[in-house]
């Protein structure tokens, strides 16, 4: 099974909480910390998820999302926001852009890995 997320996240602090959460339940993570970097790197490790944070430098996360998705490669990949956006409306922006669920920041530690593996092709039981 594929157990690499591309976490995309300029804040180093909410990195390492997110890193640190879902290596110690046996996922690979790798970084960007701009919208450009992910949309290089998104194609060529082939993620399982996607996690996106909204509001990130020169690019914002709506954009990035719309990027991504326009990638054949990518179609079935997906993709979390995982943003501190959470005002009315939200939520509804993140999923017309292209994303597939919503987390709101702060993350909650005990629920997070959880709540991202409702996500991951082959967590849900499925035969994937």
């Amino acid at each position: 099974m594929n157990r690499r997320i591309l976490l995309i996240e300029d804040n180093e602090e909410n990195r390492y909480l997110a890193t640190f959460l879902l290596e110690t339940h046996g996922w690979k993570i790798v970084h960007a910390a701009d919208g450009p970097l992910a949309l290089t790197t998104a194609a060529g490790i082939a993620p399982a998820l996607i996690l996106l944070d909204i509001q990130l430098p020169g690019m914002d996360g709506y954009a990035v999302a719309r990027a991504l998705r326009s990638q054949p490669a990518l179609d079935g990949v997906p993709i979390i926001a995982v943003t501190s956006y959470a005002m009315p409306g939200d939520r509804e922006r993140c999923m017309a852009a292209g994303c597939n669920g919503y987390i709101e920041k702060p993350i909650d530690p005990d629920t997070f890995v959880r709540d991202i593996e409702t996500f991951a092709p082959g967590t849900r039981g499925d035969a994937a």
